[in-house]
């Protein structure tokens, strides 16, 4: 650390805490603000999806429907892997590869019956080179082959579309891109921008959208079953938990 750094004061451990609690008030209310603006997104209008889109995949052609994977909730993240972009052929576009570096274990994000995939242009030898090396693996990744990504406002930047299916009609439902994209990644963020949310009790959603308590839907990566019911243990120590967080909260929502 230089020297030359105007630091903060130095203070004791009392006035730490005291200045620390003075931010989690802000903090908090940052927090109820981004819960009210993520239950505003999930009342966006939906726009309908007619035109057949067709991909590459390691596997042959898929549509855009494949991509769901057999679940409702779709997000699908323009990277940037293609002739003319910096790092080409050895790597993606720097930012795109940071932010799939991000991107967080998926099962629990299927478990919410949300599926996310990336899409670029280069060949599937190419894409799937290149996730072997950077260990993103478990990314599904496709090709794009005609105006997907310039129809939905990614043809010249990167940025993640949302999208949501009711039997073979496909909607999307919303878009975050530019900065918005950096705080990608996380389950949560995911979740949080696609139309049915967290599918959470304390959710501000719409009359008869899919909700469960928080928490008990959670499992380790490896042991997520369609329709199972929570593990009774954890069932146990997540109520303890919650209970303990609404006491020292006063009651306030997860």
């Amino acid at each position: 650390m230089s020297t030359a750094m105007k630091t903060p004061p130095i203070v004791s451990a009392k006035e730490w805490e005291t200045a620390r609690e003075q931010m989690l008030v802000k903090e908090k209310a940052l927090m109820r603000a981004k819960d009210a603006l993520s239950a505003e997104r999930r009342r966006m209008p939906w726009m309908e999806v007619k035109k057949a889109y067709e991909f590459d995949g390691p596997t042959g052609k898929r549509s855009l429907l494949d991509l769901f994977e057999g679940r409702h909730q779709l997000i699908v993240y323009r990277a940037f892997f293609e002739p003319g972009v910096h790092g080409w052929p050895e790597h993606a576009c720097i930012g795109c590869s940071l932010g799939a570096d991000q991107v967080s274990n998926l099962a629990h994000l299927n478990a919410r019956d949300t599926t996310l995939a990336y899409a670029s242009r280069a060949p599937q030898a190419d894409i799937a080179r290149l996730k072997g090396r950077m260990g993103w693996g478990k990314i599904p990744w496709v090709t794009i082959t005609d105006s997907f990504d310039s129809d939905f406002g990614v043809g010249e930047w990167h940025g993640h579309n949302a999208f949501i299916r009711d039997g073979d009609r496909i909607f999307r439902t919303y878009m975050i891109n530019s900065r918005g994209d950096e705080a990608l990644g996380t389950v949560w963020s995911y979740l949080d921008m696609t139309a049915l949310g967290r599918q959470e009790v304390w959710e501000d959603s719409p009359e008869g959208y899919p909700k469960e308590r928080p928490y008990k839907w959670w499992n380790w990566n490896e042991s997520y079953v369609p329709n199972a019911a929570p593990d009774p243990k954890w069932v146990e120590v997540s109520d303890a938990g919650e209970a303990a967080f609404r006491k020292r909260d006063g009651g306030a929502n997860p």
